[in-house]
């Protein structure tokens, strides 16, 4: 082992779409295809990243394990229904692999501490490999006070502490590459451990390679579970096990993603911390893992949505921080020089303060989903429930963000058709739960009400289609729930003119779809197609009877998809680039809902 200059220290930001994800259920890293980890934040999600280079820069960190020489991929793939993650390069005469992935779990239980095992194989002939660990804690970019055990490394930051134990002899120094010869038949384990308020611990490569093994089985087993009847399964299987690593285990909430400010305009100013949960998009997620027969994460939601909306009930939070806290303040990170110069990087996010009607419907509709798998609510959740339904017929006719969460608060037509998904779900739960008669009355007179006021103010007869806002001209594909909601018939000319008028106004080309006209959102710059958007055609098509269409559409989105099977929050139309915060759970639960509805959609 020698150490000296790398060019990895220098080398150009990847594509969004060349990071894997690894996982533990508590924090993820996003992976680069030239095996560097340039996002990780510890000891959770929302926690300081140890590594950011991909929003910070060099200065803010990395920890690359990979071949020497500049190589490209000529495999990349998790393997098959886990979390691992494999990269194999090409190098001269051999071929390097590294094999890698984040540890949940011992024995049924969650570690104490996070690990990483990143193991280094070669086969052919000997590969020259590097070691690049430059850990940068915080927004600051703070080195550790670093100690060492023999070859072990141990870095501390007060109640943080890091340790990087090795297979073989090698002594790593933080940000100073390291290169390595990696023989076939000697392969290199790596084996990283963070401990947050918790003693130090140096861990056994050997034992962590076969806890690894252990992992593999469990995410296998879990994936076994799934519905097998369901179209384009292995997506689908992917999707869901992308949610999973992405549901925090203590509390299991959500997260939206695990990174921010990655832009929806590269070099533009649409940059957002995302690493929140937002109940809106956490209940979509729940109603795919009920259908595709995973009760367990639908009822772990929501005991943490009771847990953490019981101080602000019966108001619902836009949004949430892991543990159901308020979410921080929006602000920006000085000298940070943003993915692609996108700046400014922001941390906390200012649409928690906003008033958002529609999450109040996806919230009760999931309630309604559990009811409907046979799952009778506590008494404590169907008193959370009730509250959040009297809260929607008190307050719908205000104006509010919507849930494209623009800054000037207006009469979003989704919002009240949300509203009356809220009240018509919760009547339907009160068939077989306890309500006063007046508390009824008072729903089904609100729910009424929204009906009409949508018919009257929310459809423009000249494009036979409901618009985005009332009076307003504009499309809004969030309004391709419409189909869903069976406010009215799935064969009523306004249901399916809206399906239309949204595929055809809202275009950005092939299956993409923007989510409003470009630029009407009082922002500057513009940003790319939605991609939860097109899932959501998938399934108003399918509900709509043209399964044919659907089918062929959701083939064309498989094919915008990272080559690990991931997806951002959005797409770049001229590109074909992923762009926006990376991955994005709720383009992957409108995967699984576009997927279902293709399975319930009649044949013909």
């Amino acid at each position: 082992m020698t150490g000296g200059s790398d060019p990895t220290s220098v080398r150009p930001p990847a594509p969004i779409s060349d990071y894997g994800l690894l996982g533990d259920t508590r924090t993820a890293a996003l992976v680069a295809a030239d095996g560097g980890i340039d996002w990780f934040c510890v000891p959770r999600f929302d926690g300081e990243p140890l590594f950011g280079r991909l929003v910070g820069g060099p200065e803010a960190g990395t920890f690359r394990v990979g071949p020497a020489a500049s190589a490209t991929p000529v495999q990349r793939r998790y393997r098959r229904h886990t979390a691992t993650l494999e990269t194999t390069w090409a190098v001269g005469g051999g071929r390097l692999t590294l094999t890698e992935a984040m540890l949940a779990e011992v024995s049924g239980r969650l570690l104490p501490t996070t690990l990483i095992v990143r193991r280094l194989s070669a086969e052919a002939a000997p590969v020259d490999a590097v070691v690049e660990f430059d850990p940068r804690l915080g927004v600051r970019h703070r080195r550790p006070r670093v100690h060492r055990r023999g070859p072990a490394l141990a870095c501390q930051w007060g109640a943080l502490a890091v340790s990087l134990d090795t297979s073989e002899d090698l002594t790593i120094e933080p940000g100073r590459p390291a290169l390595i010869r990696i023989g076939p038949g000697r392969p290199v384990t790596l084996v990283l451990a963070v401990a947050y308020r918790e003693p130090l611990i140096h861990v056994d490569p050997g034992w962590a390679w076969e806890l690894l093994g252990e992992d593999e089985e469990r995410w296998r087993a879990w994936t076994a579970e799934i519905d097998g009847s369901l179209p384009f399964r292995e997506e689908v299987v992917r999707s869901l096990l992308t949610m999973r690593l992405l549901t925090y285990s203590p509390s299991r909430a959500p997260v939206a993603a695990p990174t921010t400010s990655l832009p929806e305009e590269p070099g533009g100013v649409r940059n957002w911390d995302y690493r929140y949960v937002w109940p809106r998009d956490a209940s979509i997620g729940v109603s795919a893992f009920l259908s595709v027969g995973k009760p367990d994460e639908a009822r772990g939601f929501l005991a943490w949505l009771l847990h953490a909306s019981r101080l602000q009930r019966p108001r619902l939070p836009a949004l949430l921080t892991l543990d159901g806290r308020d979410v921080p303040a929006e602000r920006e990170l000085p000298g940070w020089p943003g993915y692609l110069g996108s700046v400014p990087v922001r941390i906390g996010n200012g649409a928690a303060g906003q008033h958002q009607l529609d999450g109040y419907g996806w919230v009760i509709d999931a309630a309604w989903a559990f009811v409907q798998a046979g799952q009778p609510l506590y008494s404590e959740t169907w008193r959370a429930v009730r509250g959040f339904a009297d809260v929607v017929a008190r307050c719908w006719r205000e104006p509010d963000a919507g849930i494209w969460e623009v800054r000037q608060p207006a009469q979003h037509v989704h919002s009240k058709l949300m509203g009356w998904l809220a009240l018509d779900r919760a009547l339907r739960i009160a068939d077989t739960h306890p309500i006063r008669r007046r508390q009824r009355r008072r729903w089904l007179e609100a729910r009424d009400g929204i009906t009409a006021e949508i018919r009257s103010s929310g459809f423009n007869p000249t494009a036979a289609s409901y618009v985005r806002t009332y009076g307003s001209a504009d499309l809004d594909a969030a309004l391709l729930v419409l189909p869903l909601l069976e406010m009215d018939s799935i064969e009523s000319p306004r249901v399916r003119g809206t399906v239309d008028a949204i595929r055809d106004g809202l275009s950005a080309g092939g299956p993409l779809l923007y989510r409003y006209p470009p630029g009407r959102d009082g922002l500057p710059g513009t940003e790319g197609a939605f991609l939860p958007c097109s899932f959501w055609l998938v399934q108003a098509l399918a509900r709509t009877g043209r399964r044919a269409e659907a089918i062929e559409m959701f083939r064309a989105m498989l094919e915008y998809a990272s080559p690990l099977g991931l997806y951002a929050e959005e797409l770049d139309p001229a590109t074909g680039a992923q762009i926006g915060n990376y991955p994005q759970t709720l383009t992957h639960a409108a995967l699984v809902q576009a997927a279902l509805a293709i399975r319930d959609a009649p044949v013909g």
